[in-house]
């Protein structure tokens, strides 16, 4: 019988792959999971030696020592046969084609992001804008003082004809 001289578990790894708000969960796993190692680790691989010779001298029943030492030889430890394993990868086999989609969709956010962050760095410093840049850059949302006069402070609800949005709406009666 051979002793487990190392986990299969790539630890380090599997750490970077769990989220932030589940690490404490993370951390108690793996050290759950240490425990049962070092309690496995501090057994020793084979069963203890009995000087079976000292106990025939001892115990005045006859057989029964014999009896206690085939019985003895021919105890085996059941080990758990794996049944899972087989499972679990056809679930990661079914699981691919989404995670694939997944991640191309997450790529192609990315991209749309880093364009969205390109555009903002090619904007000129806030401290450099004059309200003329503004309007060249932004007419939308610029002061239009000539084409679009507003009062101050230049707010949607400081307008005229103003309607708050969160107001009921009256239905007249008929």
């Amino acid at each position: 019988m051979s002793k487990i001289s190392k986990t299969a578990i790539d630890w380090a790894k599997l750490e970077k792959l769990v989220p932030p708000e589940e690490r404490v969960k993370f951390l108690a796993f793996k050290a759950k999971s240490d425990g049962y190692f070092r309690r496995m680790q501090a057994s020793p691989p084979e069963p203890p030696k009995i000087d079976w010779d000292h106990y025939h001298k001892l115990v005045p029943v006859p057989g029964l020592v014999d009896k206690f030492k085939t019985e003895y030889a021919s105890f085996r430890a059941p080990y758990p046969e794996d049944k899972f394993s087989a499972e679990v990868d056809k679930q990661w086999k079914k699981l691919q084609p989404q995670i694939t989609k997944y991640n191309d969709k997450m790529k192609e956010h990315i991209a749309e992001a880093q364009k969205e962050i390109a555009a903002i760095n090619a904007l000129p410093k806030f401290e450099d804008m004059t309200m003329e840049t503004v309007y060249d850059m932004f007419p939308e949302i610029a002061l239009d003082p000539v084409n679009n006069p507003t009062f101050w402070p230049h707010t949607d609800d400081e307008q005229l004809g103003y309607k708050d949005p969160m107001q009921k709406i009256e239905i007249p009666k008929k």
